[in-house]
């Protein structure tokens, strides 16, 4: 499941500004309520995610998996369901190298290797759009 936040963001550029500049709210309220927002629409989609693939775990990675109040939704959920939340270290939440090594290690345990002629790095690697052949 793919989630986008370009159209919040550029929403609350937009609106935001004009809730700051009026008074409406203050930046710490502006930011907890779109911290809130954004979490419980990532959330929603774990949920769905979850039901959908029959899981009763999840794992947060990347650089918002460092982040306690997302651990703590995440948590409510996992609990709510009767699943386990694993969160890992904060050594391990940037640019999803815990992914990353994971989908590697998959993949080398199961015989598909590169030459290291043929390797390259990015930094926008996305393991959702890996083929998995390692798995039934």
């Amino acid at each position: 499941m793919d989630v986008s936040f370009s159209g919040i963001l550029s929403h609350i550029e937009d609106v935001g500004r004009k809730l700051l500049k009026s008074g409406e709210c203050t930046p710490g309220d502006l930011c907890f309520s779109l911290q809130e927002t954004l979490f419980a629409m990532l959330v929603e989609v774990t949920e769905r995610a979850m039901a959908h693939c029959g899981s009763n775990e999840v794992l947060i990675v990347g650089g918002v998996g460092c982040n306690k109040r997302l651990q703590e939704m995440m948590g409510i959920m996992a609990e709510e369901r009767g699943a386990k939340l694993f969160a890992t270290d904060m050594r391990f939440c940037i640019d999803n190298g815990a992914m990353i090594a994971q989908a590697g290690w998959e993949m080398f345990v199961s015989g598909i290797t590169t030459p290291i002629k043929e390797t390259f790095c990015t930094q926008r690697y996305r393991t959702d759009e890996v083929e998995v052949t390692w798995r039934d």
